[in-house]
């Protein structure tokens, strides 16, 4: 959870670049990494605390297996589903927002039940310590790629 709630500061600080945009490292600006990735929090948050944990069922997955080992994601090889993309003007209004949502959302963990879960597109059925693992992953990622935006434009 501390992991989270440092990423959460991390991602805070780039808020400052968010109209910055650089082609050759990604199609989206740097207010678009930071809202999908606030989405993709509040989001799967909302749907571990909706789950039904007596029906949760552990299974093996490579492709989670790989990514959770190497706790990298692969740079565009997976296309982010549209309930967590935008495609109006982001403003930093949306972000604070976002934000201050996001944060609310990390703090809900603790008081999950472990078995709470969610279906992921391509990783399957993730419980709550794998949810949080994927969560530090995915943002730990977009990171990155508002890093590298950022530090290939100036």
């Amino acid at each position: 959870m501390k992991k989270l709630h440092l990423l959460l500061e991390e991602l805070e600080t780039k808020i400052k670049y968010r109209d910055i945009e650089n082609l050759s490292v990604s199609k989206s600006n740097v207010s678009w990494h930071i809202n999908h990735t606030l989405k993709v929090l509040i989001l799967i948050i909302e749907t571990l605390k909706n789950s039904k944990p007596n029906e949760y069922k552990r299974s093996f997955n490579f492709k989670k297996q790989f990514v959770f080992i190497t706790g990298v994601i692969p740079r565009g090889k997976a296309k982010a589903p549209k309930s967590v993309q935008s495609f109006d003007e982001i403003t930093l209004d949306d972000l604070l927002l976002q934000l201050k949502n996001a944060k609310f959302s990390v703090c809900l963990l603790n008081h999950l039940n472990d078995n709470c879960n969610f279906i992921h597109s391509y990783f399957g059925v993730l419980n709550l310590k794998e949810t949080e693992k994927f969560l530090i992953i995915h943002t730990k990622h977009h990171i990155k790629i508002i890093n590298d935006i950022v530090q290939k434009k100036s």
